[in-house]
């Protein structure tokens, strides 16, 4: 395989860009290194929305980030699905592209949930023959997301950041660190924060999402992770160890999927992180 380009890091704060703030974006100047956009919503022949990104994207980076490549699929990648996101990358010439560890479909049916991958030897084979293909396709480097999860398989060899760190190993690929996922499953499966964190090849993150999850299942046997609520205490406290481990800038976003709050309340918590970013490069 074609040994995949490099990817510089890239110290900055940015929103996923949605449509409640389309307006926001293009009538005035909103105060973000880049914006982040859901990449199968726009991988689309014209119309307005592929218009909207043309305009942002004159004012601001852009990170295309995908939901449905179904990287862990045992059947391999679907080829108009590439051939419609590398036509969206060419148009765009994003930051980078991106995607989640999971799988989404089998050859009949598109599940639209990020589902969780068996973490052994066979699925990280099959795993890094797609992520080859598909940076192959693109002809650049990608990063993948750790997801939330809420089971595990009998059959796991390894554990996700073991399985994470071998993938980056293999394929080139680098990692989107999604902070509010590790507290999420963490929780869940009871494994440490810390040593998740301290397992990964930290070199390769070059991205991190934070978002909210329910509070209110967070006494519960599992949490429900949301996407839909501001940042918890908990993440931001994650969010801070991350930030003063990490070799090297990387870009920050505020995530939030559903119940799109006033864009001030998103900048507010953008500037949380920016503050907390800063504190971990103060020398102790």
């Amino acid at each position: 395989m074609q040994q995949p380009s490099t990817i510089a890091p890239f110290d900055g704060f940015g929103l996923g860009l949605r449509r409640t703030h389309y307006e926001d974006f293009l009538e005035s100047d909103v105060p973000v290194d880049f914006v982040e956009v859901i990449s199968e919503n726009y991988m689309i022949d014209g119309g307005r929305q592929l218009r909207i990104l043309d305009q942002v994207r004159e004012k601001h980076p852009v990170i295309l980030h995908g939901v449905s490549m179904s990287i862990g699929s045992a059947g391999g990648l679907d080829p108009d699905h590439l051939a419609k996101l590398k036509r969206l990358e060419r148009r765009v010439d994003p930051l980078w592209v991106s995607d989640h560890l999971c799988w989404t479909r089998t050859s009949a049916h598109n599940s639209h949930d990020l589902l969780p991958m068996p973490l052994t030897e066979e699925a990280l084979t099959a795993v890094c023959a797609n992520i080859d293909r598909a940076q192959n396709e693109l002809g650049r480097a990608m990063l993948f997301e750790n997801p939330s999860s809420y089971l595990t398989f009998p059959e796991d060899e390894l554990s996700e950041w073991q399985f994470l760190s071998e993938m980056a190993q293999r394929t080139g690929c680098y990692l989107l660190l999604d902070v509010n996922n590790i507290y999420v499953s963490a929780r869940n499966h009871g494994f440490s924060q810390d040593e998740y964190l301290a397992g990964l090849p930290l070199d390769r993150v070059r991205q991190i999402h934070l978002a909210g999850h329910d509070p209110a299942t967070d006494g519960r046997p599992v949490i429900i992770d949301t996407h839909d609520r501001a940042v918890v205490d908990g993440v931001w406290d994650l969010y801070a160890k991350a930030t003063a481990m990490l070799p090297q800038p990387v870009a920050t976003m505020i995530e939030r999927d559903e119940d799109i709050p006033p864009l001030p309340e998103l900048l507010a918590e953008l500037d949380r992180a920016r503050g907390i970013a800063s504190e971990a490069l103060v020398p102790a």
